[in-house]
Parts: structure tokens; sequence; C-alpha cells
């Protein structure tokens, strides 16, 4: 069985959709229940075999810094590349090309949060002798590739032909992608594609349509993945530990008089005062609740206090 062993998680994107969650937290940082969303990609990778990533930053180094204190993460390397300057996907593959050897590696978006089997896609890539494989996914957000016995043959229409399949934000790379892209450059990846495409490379995909797949762009993504895992009860397979899905966390104090009800998630060191009521509502660590306060479908970001009555707005 084929193995990629190095990984590239995209980590430096702005998050401006989730504003204004994302002022002072980096997107691939958010929690889901009680973990880091970012945590996600690596177990999925670990689980395929990976040992070693790299992760760019931009908003707030210092917090991935802080959260991979050790430069590892699991007992697997981390290495950390800063963008000053936000380089886009061609860019950020381009900027880290120093940090990866010659063997083929994948690249994950650190804003998606799936259980999609990636070992097919692995084995599609060598089993084809491709130079690229994207994940493809019927995912109703896009359909910008166009896929055909096994090749991609067109992206974003740049030679007229019509995409039936949108990038799951997931692909593996052979090195030869490093010499196609400019440095110290802002570019996306999809013009070196699409080009790469016209002068005969093998880019070839996967349709992934099995499992979930979610994409957190916006306020509404990010609510519907915790009410997913609350009314399933889903829990990725790749996810080895169980303690991340707990509603309230072992260190948060919760009045014994205040009502949780629905999809309520209480994090890290939070303080829910007597006779509140949440209902739908996530709170961040260190947030406090005050007495008698009644919140409906609301996110209170990490260490802000709210007091008084409030419905579907974020804190």
């Amino acid at each position: 069985m084929d193995r990629i062993t190095q990984a590239f998680i995209l980590g430096a994107g702005l998050g401006m959709r989730l504003r204004p969650l994302t002022d002072d937290l980096p997107k691939p940082l958010i929690p889901i229940f009680q973990k880091p969303l970012i945590t996600f990609a690596l177990d999925h990778l670990i689980d395929l075999g990976a040992s070693r990533f790299v992760i760019n930053t931009h908003k707030r180094p210092e917090l991935f810094q802080s959260f991979f204190g050790e430069n590892s993460y699991a007992r697997h390397s981390i290495t950390l590349v800063h963008e000053p300057e936000l380089l886009e996907t061609g860019g950020g593959i381009k900027n880290v090309e120093r940090c990866l050897d010659g063997e083929p590696f994948i690249t994950y978006s650190g804003d998606i949060l799936t259980d999609i089997n990636l070992q097919p896609l692995i084995d599609e890539h060598f089993h084809r002798r491709n130079d690229v494989t994207l994940a493809l996914r019927e995912t109703g957000l896009a359909a910008n590739v166009a896929f055909r016995d096994h090749r991609v043959v067109d992206i974003s229409r740049r030679y007229g032909v019509s995409g039936n399949y949108d990038f799951a934000n997931i692909a593996i790379w052979n090195r030869e992608i490093f010499r196609r892209l400019p440095p110290h450059r802002k570019i996306s990846f999809v013009p070196i594609v699409a080009d790469w495409i016209g002068q005969g490379g093998k880019i070839g995909g996967l349709v992934m349509n099995d499992g979930k797949w979610f994409n957190i762009g916006s306020r509404a993504d990010y609510l519907e993945v915790h009410r997913t895992l609350f009314r399933d009860q889903w829990k990725p397979h790749h996810v080895k530990t169980t303690d991340w899905r707990l509603s309230i966390h072992k260190t948060a104090i919760v009045d014994p008089s205040a009502r949780l009800r629905g999809c309520t998630v209480v994090g890290q060191d939070c303080r829910v005062g007597s006779e509140a009521i949440l209902e739908d509502t996530i709170l961040w660590a260190g947030a406090q609740i005050a007495s008698k306060s009644h919140l409906q479908g609301c996110i209170v970001r990490s260490q802000k206090q709210a007091s008084g009555v409030h419905r579907n707005i974020d804190i």
C-alpha cells in the first residue's frame, strides 16, 4: 500500500466570512466542541500515515507557536512557516519548498473537517502516475473542475469545458509543482495547474462523495458542524481521543441552577452564572455568562463576558 509521509496544511487564511469570530483567533484554531479545527486535519493525516507536517501562518502566528509549543503534535514534527504577506495557495506551496523532501506530499486545507477515506486518493495518484491528484466532490459550493475518464481536463473553464465537480481542498502533488510556481509571488495554484493541463500534465482526480465534509467558511457552517456532532453523534474515525466531544469542559464552572439546552457547548475555564439559560449556544475558552442571562443561538468568544438577553449574535 502506497504512503504519503509529509503534508502541508494551509492555515494562513484570514477567515473574513467568519468575522468577528476570527478577529482575534485564526480560523484553524477555532474550537469544534473542545478541539481546535486544525487538529482534525492533523489526526486525519496521521491516521493516513503522515508523520511530518508543515503549516503556514499569517494572522496571530504567536497563537500557533503557543499551541504547537514543542514544534510537534501527538509526537509528530510540526514546522510553522509564517507568511507576513499572504501568498495564496500556489505561493504558499512554493514558500514551503525547503521544508519538504523530494517525495510526493499532500495538501490539506486547515478550514475543512471531513472523515472521507483518503487512502484511495493516494492509491489513484501512484496507480495513474499522476503529477497531481485532486480530491473532488459534489459539495454544492461550485463545480469548477471538469473531470473526464480519470483526468482533470479543465479548471474554471480555461479551455471552455464545463466543470462537473468541486475541488474538495485536498490534493497529492509531485515535486514538479515547485518548478512551475514562481517564487515570492501571491498566486493561486489554479492557473498553474490549468497551464499544466494544456502542456500535457497528468492531472488526475478522484470523486469522493462518501462521508461528511464541512468547509467552515461561515457562521452557519460553524454552527452546522456542532449540530451534526450533537444530533448525529458523529465522530470522525481518525480522532482517537473522546473528551473533545464534552458539552461542558471539565474545567468549566456552571451554576447548578443554570439551564443548558439543545446543542450548547461550554469551553475551557468558562463560568456560567445562576439561573442563566443557554440554548444552542457555544462558549469559547474563558467566556463568562452573568446570572439570569438568556442566550439563544449565540457564540461567545474567548475571554468575553455576556449578560442580558441575546439571540443569534456573536459576542
